[in-house]
């Protein structure tokens, strides 16, 4: 049931050479593979697992994304079919936008199903995004979406523990290792072709996730690019556990031995560390919660004084300044409307602070985004989910991208209005938003939003250094191996 029998007789008539021995060891384990009643169904289930993960993982994207497309248009329809209006009435109409999803986003939804996808903006506050997934179902989420990502982040490795965990240690057990060494085969030959097959089954698990790959690059805008360095981060990713599943074989004098290494292994670095990294992230570095945050900004508010208090400094300030600006002595006698102006300005400085506390807000995110990935030295799955959200455009940085091109359209549709209410109401006359209206047909084309997702290097240059971290254990896990391959030697002479 092993290498020894076909290396044995092939021996004494012609040496075969380095490669070939190395293939036939791999065929070896490959024609055990398809004989073990266990492993063949459970790849295969694996596969189908992740065919049906590649498919419902697109009609789940497909549907958000034109669910969020109507929805979009439904409220830029509604938007512009406001009757007549007051144009701070139409301030405090406000208007829905939603975030659109990245083609890649199929592949690896990220962080998409927390933070939310729908932002409702109007005059003088800065709401968060809202309706995320996990909000509005239930735990089962929070374990984990079935997706290729997460098929091949967490199954995947326990399929390949499972399958490759004695293939070495099984050549001790038997007494065939002796025996293959004694006949001249090389340590190194004999873990290069255990590697030759388990990585093998590797390039088979990921070729469902290929495939769907190359679909999505072919059918949709996704960038060749981004799609490539997914499929290279997991492909990373499955070579990384056939490095340690064969070195932990090599290395354990049992099977047995190795396998529950393995999967002590596999509990830790997928399982276990991945839920406390980002729990000591959150105490290392806390967030303030909502209802603090909204104390503090209302202060804040309060201390940038009030535009309705004729005694205000700043606002007494700022209406001597216009005065002076257009040559007047009273607001009746401006060219504009003084309340227009005064709405102007307020949102002005009420988007400063709501910029400058969403800007702390995401600072304290990266920071324990930071020390989240110190823990990829213990687990490198965190690693390969930076670069996998990164090149997906589903991580925090594509989601803050969002949201503050979302608080820019704000600022400026806001403002537009404030602009209409000072050239187009007179100030003798508004005294009610009620009362005083301008035509709708100043309202078409305020609505439009457009969300330009971040180029390509930039994407890259968030992946790069989780893909470092990803190559560094490549390189700490080859030496092992290498280690646990020279150890192989010394054992038989």
């Amino acid at each position: 049931m092993t290498a020894a029998v076909p290396v044995a007789h092939a021996a004494p008539a012609a040496r075969p050479r380095p490669g070939g021995m190395v293939r036939r060891i791999a065929q070896e384990e490959w024609r055990l593979l398809r004989r073990d009643k266990v492993a063949m169904p459970a790849l295969v289930l694996l596969l189908m697992l992740l065919v049906a993960a590649a498919f419902t993982a697109w009609d789940s994207q497909r549907n958000a994304e034109a669910q969020r497309s109507r929805y979009q248009a439904q409220a830029h329809e509604d938007f512009e079919s406001q009757p007549d209006r007051h144009p701070h009435r139409m301030v405090h109409y406000g208007h829905f936008v939603f975030r659109p999803l990245s083609p890649l986003a199929a592949f690896d939804p990220g962080v998409d199903g927390y933070t939310g996808h729908t932002l409702y903006l109007e005059g003088h506050r800065q709401n968060s995004a809202n309706f995320g997934d996990v909000r509005q179902s239930s735990l089962l989420l929070r374990f984990g979406q079935l997706t290729p990502a997460f098929v091949l982040q967490v199954l995947a490795p326990l399929l390949l523990v499972f399958i490759g965990h004695a293939s070495v240690a099984r050549e001790r057990e038997s007494g065939t290792l002796r025996v293959l060494l004694a006949q001249g085969l090389r340590p190194g030959q004999l873990v290069a072709g255990k590697l030759l097959a388990l990585g093998g089954v590797a390039a088979l698990m990921l070729l469902p996730a290929a495939v769907a790959l190359a679909a999505i690059t072919v059918t949709t805008t996704a960038p060749a690019g981004l799609a490539a360095l997914l499929l290279a981060a997991h492909g990373l990713w499955l070579a990384l556990w056939v490095l340690a599943v064969v070195a932990v074989s090599a290395w354990l004098p049992r099977g047995r031995d190795a396998l529950v290494a393995l999967l002590a292994a596999w509990a830790c670095s997928v399982v276990l560390v991945p839920r406390l990294a980002p729990e000591a992230a959150a105490s290392l570095q806390a967030l303030p919660t909502r209802f603090e945050t909204d104390i503090q900004v209302a202060r804040e508010l309060a201390a940038l004084g009030d535009s309705h208090n004729p005694d205000d400094p700043y606002f007494s300030a700022f209406k001597r300044q216009v005065l002076a600006q257009y040559g007047v002595s009273r607001v009746e006698d401006l060219p504009v409307n003084y309340k227009g102006l005064l709405g102007m300005e307020g949102e002005r400085l009420t988007s400063e602070l709501f910029n400058r506390h969403a800007a702390e807000s995401f600072g304290r995110q990266a920071t324990q985004l930071q020390w989240v990935d110190r823990f990829a030295l213990l687990s490198p799955v965190l690693a390969l989910r930076r670069v996998s959200m990164a090149a997906a455009g589903t991580d925090l940085a594509s989601y803050r991208r969002f949201v503050e091109q979302a608080e820019q359209y704000r600022y400026r549709l806001v403002q537009a209005l404030n602009q209409l209410q000072a050239e187009k109401v007179q100030f003798a006359q508004d005294k009610s938003t009620r009362d005083v209206r301008i035509g709708r047909e100043h309202w078409h084309g305020l609505a439009d939003f457009s969300f330009t997702p971040p180029p390509v290097a930039d994407a890259l240059r968030r992946a790069a250094p989780a893909a470092g971290v990803l190559l560094g254990w490549a390189g700490v896990l080859a030496l092992l191996l290498a280690a646990a391959t020279r150890r192989l030697g010394r054992m038989v002479r």
